[in-house]
């Protein structure tokens, strides 16, 4: 399974190339603002730190676009910037549009805000690079998530579909492990959320321990 951080922070997303070894990453309109950064300048950024590899980032067009010309126009000009972005487009009719689109002109893109395995079929169908199902949003209302990916996952094996399925929103570690028994490629959260995955109270509990006793026993 492949990590991405879903971030906008620069200094987050070059601790983890280094420390975690990052496959790629996710903005959007809420990470761009969080950095305090124009959109063109910090997506120009994150370009630089991923200059000379193939990790993709992905990058999303206006939300305000209902358009699927106007959807296609911004993929083309932010696609030019850089051969690590992904489009990012929402799971909306125009969204799936643009998506057939900009793959007939090489340009790959990533449909967001997928809640549904249909909504997810349909983005395979249109020849999605990757498709985002969110399960943090559908958990925090109550609603189960496994099965989703589950499905999902089945159905790209069934058609031999190419699209690798990003398990978005993640919230904790428990869905990351979920994420990956069910077979999907990538999982994305944010810095915090990687960090405390990474980690466990016994860890350290037993790190202690095995101090102790080292130090009560001779080297040589």
């Amino acid at each position: 399974m492949k990590f991405f951080l879903d971030s906008a922070h620069t200094h987050e997303i070059a601790y983890a190339l280094e420390m975690w070894n990052l496959d790629g990453v996710t903005t959007n309109p809420r990470h761009v603002k969080e950095s305090g950064k124009p959109f063109m300048t910090v997506i120009r950024e994150i370009a630089d730190l991923f200059k000379g590899t193939e990790k993709p980032i992905s990058v999303e067009v206006n939300p305000h676009h209902t358009e699927w010309q106007a959807m296609v126009a911004e993929a083309e000009q932010l696609a030019a910037i850089s051969p690590n972005f992904v489009i990012k487009l929402p799971a909306t009719e125009p969204g799936y549009k643009s998506v057939a689109v900009l793959k007939e002109k090489g340009i790959r893109a990533n449909l967001t805000l997928v809640f549904s395995a249909a909504q997810a079929l349909h983005a395979m169908r249109m020849g999605a690079f990757f498709v985002s199902p969110f399960i943090g949003w559908k958990e925090s209302n109550g609603e189960e998530t496994l099965s989703m990916i589950e499905d999902i996952v089945a159905i790209r094996d069934n058609f031999g579909f190419t699209t690798e399925i990003i398990v978005a929103a993640v919230r904790n570690g428990r869905q990351i492990a979920d994420a990956a028994v069910a077979g999907a490629d990538i999982v994305t959260a944010g810095f915090a959320v990687f960090k405390d995955a990474f980690d466990h109270p016994y860890t350290h509990v037993g790190l202690q321990r095995f101090c102790n006793f080292w130090d009560q026993t001779p080297y040589e």
